[in-house]
């Protein structure tokens, strides 16, 4: 795989194919893709607002000659808002997502994030640690627009003479994930079942179907393989944040079947083996997740909670 610098930018990796990356990958800090053949284009995912967006579309328009008006489709990965806020600038654009993606981003609209950010000052710590990942971005300023297409487990699509498979794999990061192959130039971009020098959030689960799609990945040898989030890599990448995934797995059922707390296990369960990886507090995400998995819960996590448990995290990190 050639040394793709992780600079904030597009790149172009293939004769038609573009990487939107944005550093440091961190909280919504996401990439997004382009295809392009001919006169026929699709974007997969948007930015986590209007104004990130805009600039994204002014590049893209600077690079290949296509304005925002005459993308002619977008892919939305998943539902969360740093992958679709701003689908709404495609004006002409159908969206697509998987169905049980378009049902979540119904769910959870940029209006909440405004309100948490609102709220956060008198949230003591956990308002600070909001603010603190958040305060970037502009949740005043977004262009909304749900899906107007919708599939289930895996769709084929035609951009020029490019074919574009679309794969359902969730839930695994969230209820809806989609990987998005295109076969004829070796590249797939993976949306956030792949954070690349990030910790991975599991919101949804099982763990076991995050693998299966690492699997997937990894079966088809993509040269060019673009995350939701961090530089573009090959399949060591991938088979990376498969251990991490396996190995908070294995070490949250050992607390699990003791009987330890689900807080006290995120705190316990060392991850020193990847401490070189931004936002480790995201593991009470994920065993808070896991938990609810081992106990065959389907209640909705407490995002209050589970918040003031990463900001707890954080702070003990930092000494």
């Amino acid at each position: 795989m050639a040394d793709w610098q992780f600079q904030k930018g597009l790149h172009e990796t293939g004769n038609g194919i573009y990487s939107y990356l944005q550093p440091d990958g961190s909280w919504g800090w996401s990439n997004a893709g382009l295809v392009v053949d001919g006169d026929q284009s699709l974007l997969v995912d948007t930015l986590f607002d209007a104004p990130l967006t805009r600039e994204m579309l002014s590049t893209m328009r600077d690079a290949t000659g296509i304005p925002a008006e005459k993308i002619g489709t977008v892919v939305n990965t998943h539902a969360n808002g740093d992958h679709t806020h701003g689908n709404g600038l495609c004006t002409h654009a159908e969206i697509i997502a998987s169905e049980a993606g378009a049902r979540e981003m119904e769910t959870f609209g940029p209006e909440r994030l405004q309100q948490i950010m609102q709220a956060a000052p008198h949230l003591g710590e956990t308002g600070e640690y909001f603010l603190e990942i958040f305060r970037p971005f502009d949740f005043s300023d977004v262009a909304e627009k749900l899906p107007t297409k919708t599939f289930n487990g895996a769709m084929t699509l035609t951009v020029g003479d490019k074919q574009v498979d679309l794969v359902e794999v969730g839930p695994a990061h969230t209820q809806g994930d989609v990987l998005v192959f295109v076969p004829g130039d070796s590249t797939v971009f993976t949306g956030d079942i792949l954070f690349i020098d990030g910790t991975p959030i599991m919101w949804a689960g099982p763990v076991s179907n995050w693998l299966k799609a690492c699997d997937l990945i990894i079966d088809r040898e993509p040269e060019i393989i673009v995350p939701g989030h961090g530089p573009i890599t090959d399949v060591t990448g991938v088979k990376r944040v498969q251990e991490y995934l396996a190995y908070i797995d294995a070490e949250a059922r050992k607390r699990y079947d003791a009987g330890m707390e689900a807080k006290e296990a995120a705190f316990d369960i060392s991850i020193s083996d990847f401490e070189s990886w931004t936002d480790a507090e995201r593991i009470a995400v994920n065993v808070s997740t896991l938990y609810r998995e081992y106990s065959g819960s389907t209640d909705a996590p407490n995002t209050l909670e589970i918040f003031t448990l990463m900001a707890e995290i954080k702070r003990s990190q930092r000494g």
